[in-house]
């Protein structure tokens, strides 16, 4: 999508912290993070959102690679792991990512 945030990251036209790459996905901060660790896991491939996932093992390989980044990091007391989905999910950038949060006890219920 030629003027998709998220794509334009994974092409490296833009700037950003990556922190974990492989051939199908990119993990990277998040510009306004919510918690001191706060990383964005996306495919690298666009898709708007969760509920226009037609392949299943991406999305575990994109949990995989949230655990992957948690563990790096040292979040062994635990970390939370979001995604939003069309405009009353919250979903502000239309291609699928994971929000991985941590570095500090999360509230329930989040919003």
């Amino acid at each position: 999508m030629e003027n998709c945030v998220f794509c334009l990251i994974a092409e490296k036209k833009l700037d950003s912290q990556i922190i974990y790459e492989d051939d199908i996905s990119l993990a990277f901060k998040d510009i306004n993070p919510v918690a001191p660790f706060h990383v964005l896991v996306i495919p690298k491939k666009h898709i708007r959102s969760l509920g226009d996932v037609e392949d299943f093992n991406l999305v575990s390989h994109l949990l995989y690679v949230c655990n992957l980044v948690a563990q790096k990091e040292g979040l062994t007391k635990g970390y939370r792991v979001v995604t939003n989905v069309g405009d009353d999910g919250g979903q502000t950038v239309f291609h699928l990512h994971f929000h991985v949060i941590g570095g500090r006890p999360m509230d329930w219920p989040p919003g």
